[in-house]
């Protein structure tokens, strides 16, 4: 077989690293190469995958795979063992030259590395750290580092992996108990939550050494993170918001991420034959909002899903969870605590400060929290305020008239 060239194998491995979701460098600490120290930076670029800071920064990162073969067998991976796909592998000094080489073009400011699992997981996890072992300490590279883990590997790679970069990565892979064994059987949630149990605690051991010894090393100081793929197999929408607070809440995750299964080549008579609609991955992300930001009790989410346990795809998960609700509506702009204010749909969390500080000094009107937030007309069936009290909320069919879109006529030359 003929040697593939770096630009062909950087054309397949990056093509290959796109079905991870979980590649995001929020959370990471900021590092420079001011004063001609270091390689690299957390700060600013423009680059190959882009990710979203919280304070909405682009952070540009160069997202691979070390290989796209795979010693497993996964039915719902494209790069399993059994899958007709055109092969590739880095050696890890190609990685490393890679990185430095896209840094220096102002490509990225990053590496995202995951890897298919090559002759056995501790190998594989080997030449994953080697990448950010010489990166960090050979070339001195500041920039950001996420590392996807394997959580067969021995602990003590693994807790490598956490020394080296800014976040780590273990997979559930798939929702369900059931849904790993029949869809990926060489994997064990046992393995992957104990994976994720010893990171949290070195995070955490390593967080409270760096309060006593400013010599301490720094460990995932971006945390760790998660990926569940939805539609491969039976879990709904409510299985999926109740064990991604149970992840959050046993191993305080950063956050986990949702993708929509992918049909692939030669696919496993046991996966479905189209994917999920990609609106389905969207209401899970926006349900997984409102319990870390929202203040909303899993189970409160959960009450948001239909009689079989699904998202509505037609409207958000709030403004489903407040019409299953209307009791509890229409709230008093001017009295309601901020826990009821943040449910109402319409509202965002900056919008409820500014309203919380707002009506300190005067009685609020319905102006002025349209000045706000960005549409009145979504948040007017749901609010009282000195000059406004709606209608009865008896009907869902009229709340949908309320908030729904008007639809606007296209013009011609607009």
């Amino acid at each position: 077989m003929a040697q593939l060239s770096t630009r062909s194998k950087l054309e397949i491995l990056a093509d290959a690293a796109k079905y991870d979701a979980s590649c995001s460098s929020s959370g990471s600490v900021k590092r420079h190469s001011r004063g001609g120290r270091g390689i690299g930076s957390t700060d600013g670029g423009m680059g190959i995958c882009h990710a979203y800071a919280p304070d909405g920064r682009c952070i540009s990162l160069l997202k691979i795979l070390l290989t796209n073969s795979c010693i497993f067998d996964c039915h719902y991976c494209i790069n399993r063992k059994s899958s007709n796909v055109r092969r590739a592998r880095f050696t890890a000094d190609e990685v490393v030259q890679l990185t430095l080489s896209f840094y220096r073009r102002n490509y990225i400011e990053g590496l995202f590395l995951s890897s298919g699992i090559i002759h056995s997981s501790n190998y594989t996890m080997e030449q994953i750290v080697e990448v950010a072992r010489s990166l960090r300490e050979d070339h001195d590279f500041r920039g950001y580092i996420h590392l996807k883990t394997i959580p067969d590997a021995d602990p003590a790679l693994v807790h490598q992996a956490g020394l080296h970069a800014d976040r780590v990565s273990i997979n559930v892979e798939l929702p369900t108990v059931q849904g790993l064994k029949r869809l990926a059987p060489e994997k064990s949630e046992a393995r992957i939550e104990g994976a994720m149990a010893g990171m949290k605690s070195a995070i955490i051991d390593t967080a409270d050494a760096k309060k006593k010894y400013r010599s301490a090393p720094r460990f995932a100081p971006a945390g760790q993170s998660t990926q569940m793929i939805v539609g491969a197999d039976a879990a709904t929408d409510r299985d999926i918001v109740v064990r991604a607070a149970g992840l959050y809440d046993r191993f305080g995750l950063r956050r986990v991420y949702y993708s929509a299964f992918s049909p692939i080549p030669d696919a496993s008579a046991v996966l479905p034959l189209q994917r999920p609609p990609l609106m389905r991955e969207h209401r899970l992300y926006q349900s997984d909002w409102l319990m870390r930001f929202y203040d909303y009790a899993p189970h409160e989410v959960a009450e948001a899903a239909d009689a079989n346990g699904m998202m509505p795809l037609d409207i958000d998960p709030k403004l489903a969870w407040a019409l299953k609700f209307r009791g509890r509506f229409p709230v008093d702009v001017n009295r309601a605590p901020r826990e009821m204010l943040l449910r109402v749909p319409g509202l965002g969390t900056r919008a409820v400060d500014k309203i919380i500080a707002a009506r300190r000094w005067r009685q609020l009107a319905l102006a002025d929290v349209g000045r706000l937030t960005v549409s009145v007309a979504k948040v007017r069936p749901f609010l009282v305020a000195s000059d406004w009290r709606p209608v009865a909320l008896a009907d869902a069919a009229n709340v949908d008239a309320l908030v729904a879109p008007k639809p606007r006529q296209m013009e011609l030359f607009a």
